[in-house]
């Protein structure tokens, strides 16, 4: 193994950290939670802040640790069930525009560039939106502290899908928006379905007079996505 390979392999130690248990482990990953709180305010002891340890597999049921840590919009949660019961994409792909936050994504997400140990963002992923992240394509909160707005509105309504869920790529483009084929519904913030379609670009940048979508703005703004 080389140097290289070795440092990658002791960050990502440093950033993923199991909770095992007898039926079903959990695992969260530092580098992609936003801190949400669906994990810390669900009912129950599964998850109780200032524990060591934080996550307790063991205080509920296998069903309800496996509700529970889905509900993370971000993919830092995600389990190993001991019965090899994988989680199952949702059978509709759906991006929801968060009020001032990042693009939720759930689906049978196939995002290009996505580490291999990063099993959560297969189901679930918080997108940059703001140009501002420094893990993108996912979000970091950056645009909470550089006060970016946008009340999550969306004016365009797309074409009527033909069907629903399949796999939904997701490709970054450099420098540019973030390309999505496959069968797709986007909520507004309100929670609005407000489009569908099979392909759209949708704005990372920031700038776009047409969020969500992508109005070529990045390239007026210089938007960098290395």
């Amino acid at each position: 193994m080389s140097e290289q390979d070795e440092n990658q392999q002791d960050e990502s130690r440093s950033t993923l950290v199991e909770y095992p248990g007898a039926a079903i482990d959990v695992h969260w990953d530092e580098r992609l939670c936003i801190h949400i709180g669906e994990c810390g305010n669900a009912a129950g002891t599964l998850f109780v802040g200032g524990r060591e340890p934080w996550c307790i597999p063991d205080q509920c049921s296998k069903a309800e640790v496996r509700e529970i840590i889905e509900r993370c919009p971000s993919g830092a949660l995600s389990y190993h069930d001991h019965d090899d019961r994988p989680e199952v994409a949702p059978g509709e792909n759906t991006v929801t525009v968060a009020y001032n936050g990042p693009l939720y994504a759930r689906g049978e997400l196939e995002i290009e560039g996505a580490p291999a140990d990063m099993p959560g963002v297969r189901f679930r992923a918080a997108l940059c939106r703001c140009g501002l992240s420094t893990n993108k394509p996912f979000c970091d909160n950056s645009h909470l502290k550089a006060g970016f707005e946008d009340f999550g509105s969306v004016g365009e309504r797309g074409t009527p899908l033909t069907a629903l869920g399949g796999p939904l790529t997701i490709k970054p483009l450099v420098d540019g928006p973030l390309l999505v084929k496959g069968n797709l519904s986007i909520r507004a913030a309100s929670g609005r379905a407000a489009w569908e379609g099979t392909e759209a670009a949708l704005c990372r940048c920031g700038a776009s007079k047409n969020k969500p979508f992508c109005d070529g703005s990045h390239q007026t703004v210089g938007f960098k996505s290395g």
